[in-house]
């Protein structure tokens, strides 16, 4: 938990939803350059979370523990996650060919169903809404949730 004992449970949850966009974002960023893990890390707690721009938009502060704890994971555990990914989707679109914003969410999203802390079933929702945030108008969401329920009834069955 966090060392800031005056923030409300329902502050805590949208602190961990930021951690977890924020996560995807750092993801696909490492993808798609030459950054490391602590170096994206870094970029993002000191220029995203909570960070205010001149224009009125304003960055949610993020639980910086939890979004350390996904990108290291879907890091540390890349392989797997990626096997995994790989057994939800159709043979003939292994994750090398899917769209990289949506490889970033599998993969953070993968991490967390690797660890015991968060309820699988939470993890797909709020992974789904961060589909939505992405693709408001299109499948993805949908397709987000098919591949993250297989990919949780492999990783923690005992869940289900």
């Amino acid at each position: 938990m966090s060392d800031r004992p005056n923030i409300s449970g329902n502050q805590q949850r949208k602190m961990r939803s930021a951690a977890r966009l924020y996560a995807v974002q750092a993801l696909f960023q490492m993808e798609h350059s030459s950054l490391s893990v602590d170096e994206v890390r870094r970029e993002f707690l000191e220029f995203r979370f909570g960070a205010e721009f001149d224009d009125g938009i304003d960055m949610q502060e993020g639980d910086a523990e939890h979004f350390a704890d996904v990108i290291e994971g879907a890091v540390q555990w890349q392989a797997k996650i990626d096997q995994m990914t790989d057994r939800a989707l159709v043979a003939k679109w292994p994750i090398d060919r899917i769209d990289p914003t949506l490889r970033a969410l599998f993969r953070a999203a993968g991490a967390e169903l690797m660890q015991e802390g968060t309820p699988p079933k939470v993890v797909i929702v709020e992974y789904v809404d961060i589909a939505k945030s992405f693709f408001p108008e299109g499948r993805e969401p949908k397709f987000v949730n098919a591949v993250l329920d297989f990919m949780a009834r492999e990783a923690r069955p005992e869940a289900f």
